[in-house]
């Protein structure tokens, strides 16, 4: 299955109202987005408090992504990009 990697960008918001959004997000997903799996992701603050995440989730297509992020609302996507592959460093030998 595909892998997107969704980068958000929040209002500058307090922990509690990250942590509220990050459980809708899980609820949506439960409910409504079982076809999608949000694997992880990067919470990043600024000194200002505005919050940027990076998101890794697979799903069939692209739009099952973004139409979760619609409907969790509270952000703006900056990007979604396919995840080509990763690079563990545990597997690299040098």
């Amino acid at each position: 299955m595909p892998r997107y990697l969704v980068e958000r960008a929040f209002d500058p918001c307090t922990q509690e109202e990250l942590d509220t959004a990050v459980v809708r997000s899980k609820r949506l997903l439960n409910e409504d987005f079982r076809d999608v799996t949000w694997e992880h992701s990067h919470v990043c603050a600024d000194a200002d408090g505005n919050v940027i995440s990076f998101c890794v989730y697979a799903a069939a297509d692209e739009g099952r992504v973004r139409e979760h992020a619609v409907q969790l609302g509270s952000h703006s996507i900056i990007r979604v990009i396919e995840i080509a592959g990763d690079i563990d460093p545990a597997d690299i030998v040098v």
